[in-house]
């Protein structure tokens, strides 16, 4: 594979573990980028557009540097900025019941559900009891309309369980009556334009030509010393083969599952899985977050940098069950989602994009594929990148 793109003396770790998931990892077309202290110091690209292209067809559309991809629950981190930085103006209190914000929502008892339970996966409205179809998910009613009338499958606050699909409509509508705006709306006018990103949650008729096709790929065989666990456990896996389980619940929230090929879906505003994406976007986005970036001064302040970071659920999780970290919106560093050290906080996607920022090193990543491999919150591909980037970062 004829990988393109730079990478500055010191992190040339990081193009060979790019390199070699074209070779060894199933890779199919690519993007990764990293930041460290507010410059960008990686910025690799390869393989072909569309991820339905036959390996070596040399007919296909290559991958170009400013190709965008849908990055599934990588949204997740960029969605969870909007509530925070509503909360460092002010106009957002995070331990406020949702039900100040959006009365509808005090149903079936969610009146205690707070603000920040909704960023930390403890709302207790994973799934639905009727799910949703494609056309209704995108509809923006149906969904928070859905997620205000559905009855918590815990009691609010006292667990934790990954809101795979329904974090689209609880954050969208809370963030629409703060403000009035669509949270893809509040992204674009005070993130995307000013710091220049090629990033979007609900794509725009005119960047339509810029996105990859995703497709599903099988992850090639890997070997027992790989680190990561090559088979989920039983539980896990029984617990995504029985559609009565709230795993397959919670992932099935839209049913039957969109094509997220289709225009109408890259268009709507669904941040928990639509966002859509270049590596260097994401990766100068949670630059942006920790500290200045070129002319830009830095987003969060430290008080919400710490809040984004500090933990607040953790163990088992009952939608994913595995033991996951959240802050507050942010996946943290943990076995079921390793980043680069403790400090760390971003988000993964389904099937390999991952973006994140570590503060103690200066450094922000972001990667994006367009080969979604069956993985949930380690894809092997952007963990040999991560591994890369701390032997280059950090020493090893």
């Amino acid at each position: 594979m004829d990988v393109q793109g730079t990478v500055e003396d010191g992190f040339e770790p990081v193009r060979d573990a790019f390199a070699a998931n074209f070779a060894e990892r199933g890779e199919r077309g690519a993007a990764v980028a990293v930041y460290r202290d507010g410059r960008k110091v990686v910025d690799l690209w390869g393989g072909t557009k569309d991820g339905d292209a036959e390996p070596g067809d040399a007919t296909a559309a290559p991958w170009e540097p400013g190709t965008a991809q849908i990055v599934r629950s990588a949204t997740k981190g960029i969605a969870a900025t909007v509530p925070l930085l509503l909360h460092q103006r002010g106009q957002l209190d995070l331990d406020a019941p949702v039900g100040t914000y959006w009365p509808e929502f005090k149903a079936a008892g969610k009146d205690r559900v707070l603000v920040r339970h909704l960023l930390a996966h403890r709302a207790g409205v994973p799934a639905l009891d009727t799910p949703l179809t494609p056309a209704q998910a995108i509809d923006g009613v149906s969904g928070p309309a859905a997620v205000a009338a559905q009855a918590p499958a815990w009691t609010p606050g006292t667990d934790h369980g990954y809101h795979a699909q329904t974090y689209s409509w609880l954050l969208g509508e809370l963030v629409l009556r703060v403000t009035g705006r669509t949270l893809g709306t509040w992204v674009a006018d005070e993130i995307s334009r000013p710091l220049g990103l090629d990033l979007w949650i609900g794509l725009p008729d005119e960047a339509r030509p810029r996105v990859g096709r995703l497709t599903r790929v099988e992850a090639p065989p890997r070997p027992a010393s790989a680190g990561l666990r090559a088979r989920p456990k039983k539980s896990v896996a029984d617990a995504y083969a029985d559609p009565t389980s709230l795993t397959s619940r919670a992932f099935a929230a839209i049913s039957p599952a969109p094509d997220e090929n289709a225009d109408a879906y890259r268009a709507a505003e669904l941040p928990a899985s639509a966002g859509i994406a270049t590596a260097p976007a994401l990766a100068r986005a949670y630059a942006a977050l920790i500290g200045p970036v070129d002319d830009h001064p830095r987003l969060f302040a430290p008080a919400t940098l710490t809040l984004a970071r500090t933990e607040e659920s953790a163990g088992p999780d009952r939608t994913l069950l595995v033991a996951t970290r959240f802050g507050l919106g942010f996946m943290l560093h943990g076995p079921s989602s390793p980043l680069l050290g403790p400090g760390s906080f971003g988000h993964p996607g389904r099937g390999g994009a991952l973006a994140f920022a570590d503060p103690e090193r200066g450094i922000a990543f972001g990667y994006v594929t367009n080969g979604m491999q069956p993985n949930v919150t380690a894809d092997p591909r952007a963990q040999a990148l991560v591994r890369a980037v701390a032997v280059a970062a950090v020493g090893g």
